[in-house]
């Protein structure tokens, strides 16, 4: 099992995207409460921009291991970018996706992102330099 999911995740380093999820997707078949496949295929959605799915994928093995780190950072963030658009997270439970939920953090799905607060035109504080600029001293 283990040696599947090494090969899975070196395809997914190099843009193999569909032989990470294949690998994933037999490493699932052999056991479906392996949490860290399940976060494989979720990152494979990413990769392909398929936010929502990787969503669900993220909460999926949220549910079958709640201290999954990765599964717990993936969620929170596609949360926080699906907030920041103005859309509205899949409520997701143990078996899958149920339906749209109004505020799928206050559900307890997931953690509850960290508020974004917009920028405002009228601040007029200079952008912050990078490393390089403030090293060099150039503007």
């Amino acid at each position: 099992m283990i040696e599947l999911l090494l090969q899975a995740e070196r395809a997914l380093a190099v843009g193999l995207l569909d032989q990470a999820e294949q690998l994933y997707r037999q490493a699932i078949e052999r056991d479906p409460r392996n949490g860290i496949a399940v976060v494989g295929l979720a990152r494979v959605a990413l990769e392909r921009g398929a936010e929502r799915t990787a969503y669900e994928l993220a909460s999926r093995a949220l549910a079958i291991d709640p201290e999954n780190a990765a599964a717990q950072r993936l969620g929170a963030r596609l949360a926080e970018v699906m907030a920041y658009r103005g859309e509205t997270p899949p409520e997701v439970t143990a078996v899958g996706v149920v339906a749209e939920a109004p505020d799928a953090a206050a559900a307890g799905v997931l953690p509850a992102p960290p508020p974004v607060r917009p920028r405002n035109p009228q601040d007029r504080r200079p952008a912050r330099r990078g490393l390089l600029g403030r090293l060099l001293r150039r503007s």
